[in-house]
């Protein structure tokens, strides 16, 4: 069975997998073996990697003797383990998922069937319709990761069921044209909000999730992690749609000057005087901040219209250089 092909990338012979499951690790030592085996029970056409980010329970070991690739990662943080695996692997498809056990390698055919036999660019492991709010014994995470989805539903007008799964699948081209900007768990989010905003293909597939075992331990912050999350939220809301966001300000302003407003036209309109010019002026000031807020999001709308367009160019470019690996391999088969 051919787990790999080198074919030419970038001028130089380098491995091309046909299926890549990315696995980053800290301090598994407990459930990352099982990970290893479930995967390459069910996809045994896959090259596994686990990328160690400064484990001190000898993860590395335990995944290295269960057969995977083990790389490292030193800068701490899930963000930064992604970056390292986007940029040095090259496959059809990728599957990522988490060294905890607790997404079933049973479902990750599925994921891969949507990449390789339909084109979605991301494929979500969709556990908040089945048994996350069941098996999931932190009341408050429930509560995080469906605020979470509305809030992004609402913004890009979406129908994502899960924004938060660590059980994802990838094609070769959203892999090499997403820019990593998180460096911890809010990667997911960011990595949902790439897609929704670039128009690429996304699907949903549900899959079933069961609780961390026994013994291992979650690296999650419910609070600390959960106000990052919702920050990169608010970020990427304006930097994705800054037009929607100023203009958001904008109206807010207006309201707080026209609340300053109000009294001094009252007086005016009473007496024919303005006795209150500090209430008057701030109310100025304050629609003319609201006026180059407006201006500002029109000014930064049109760079990321042009942004977009610049990403579609880079997205063509890797789509044939996709289409010339496919090429390339087939010629190796013939």
């Amino acid at each position: 069975m051919i787990l790999y092909k080198k074919i030419k990338v970038d001028g130089e012979n380098r491995v091309m997998d046909k299926i890549a499951v990315l696995i980053p690790c800290y301090n598994e030592a407990k459930t990352v073996k099982k990970v290893i085996e479930d995967f390459r029970r069910e996809l045994p056409e896959a090259t596994i990697y686990v990328y160690d980010n400064n484990s001190k329970d000898g993860t590395d070991e335990i995944a290295r003797q269960a057969g995977a690739i083990v790389r490292y990662e030193r800068k701490q943080g899930k963000g930064n383990v992604i970056r390292s695996m986007f940029r040095d692997i090259d496959a059809e498809c990728y599957i990522m998922t988490d060294g905890d056990d607790t997404y079933p390698a049973e479902e990750a055919r599925k994921l891969c069937e949507a990449v390789l036999e339909r084109d979605a660019d991301m494929v979500i492991g969709d556990r908040l319709s089945s048994t996350y709010f069941k098996e999931n014994k932190r009341p408050f995470h429930n509560v995080g990761n469906v605020t979470v989805r509305t809030l992004i539903n609402m913004i890009y007008k979406s129908k994502i069921r899960d924004v938060m799964t660590g059980y994802r699948a990838f094609s070769y081209r959203f892999v090499k044209t997403f820019p990593v900007l998180s460096k911890g768990f809010e990667i997911e989010t960011e990595m949902t909000i790439h897609a929704l905003d670039r128009n690429m293909g996304v699907e949903n597939v549900i899959i079933e999730y069961r609780d961390r075992p026994k013994g291992s331990n979650s690296k999650l912050n419910t609070y600390s992690d959960g106000a990052r999350v919702l920050k990169t939220i608010a970020k990427f809301y304006k930097n994705y749609k800054p037009l929607s966001f100023f203009t958001l300000v904008a109206f807010l302003l207006t309201l707080l000057g026209t609340c300053f407003l109000i009294p001094v036209l009252v007086d005016y309109i009473n007496t024919g005087l303005v006795p209150k010019m500090p209430s008057f002026l701030t109310a100025v000031f304050i629609y003319i901040c609201a006026l180059q807020s407006f201006f500002c999001g029109l000014i930064l709308q049109t760079i990321v219209n042009r942004g977009k367009q610049d990403f579609e160019i880079n997205l063509n470019k890797y789509t044939d250089k996709y289409k010339e690996l496919k090429k390339g391999e087939e010629n190796e088969n013939s």
